[in-house]
């Protein structure tokens, strides 16, 4: 496995030969796959890279602003994507869903993993991930 640095989200996302990955768990004795993943520190798990690609299994629209706490975003609310998209061979994973009309989304689209940048409503920016549409052939 190559070395998982540098570590861009937090212990959940690394860029490695250019392409972004995202970074889970395997459990060694049941090879179950979980993420995100869980610390070094247990010995249970070994740290195993996602799939930079996936396709959309379901998704919704945002279109108010959530309860704060938890959300830390800027008090102007944009409604926003979020879908799960299945990582084959792995898992499905809960993503914001970015470089997409939202009557542009589909069902079985193909989508690729991105950095997403964000700022808190403190004003500090934070790296996490997305998923964006692939840019598929005479499209």
């Amino acid at each position: 496995m190559p070395t998982l640095a540098p570590m861009i989200a937090n212990n959940l996302l690394v860029e490695v030969d250019g392409a972004h990955h995202l970074i889970a768990s395997r459990h060694r004795a049941s090879g179950r796959t979980i993420f995100p993943a869980r610390p070094d520190t247990d010995d249970r798990y070994e740290a195993v890279l996602l799939p930079c690609e996936g396709r959309l299994w379901s998704w919704t629209v945002q279109r108010f602003r959530p309860k704060s706490p938890p959300y830390a975003g800027a008090e102007a609310f944009e409604p926003y994507a979020v879908g799960y998209v299945q990582l084959d061979g792995a898992l499905i994973v809960e993503s914001r869903l970015v470089d997409v009309e939202f009557d542009g989304l589909r069902i079985d689209m193909p989508m690729r993993l991105v950095p997403l940048e964000f700022t808190l409503a403190s004003g500090a920016v934070r790296t996490s991930f997305a998923f964006a549409p692939v840019e598929e052939a005479g499209r």
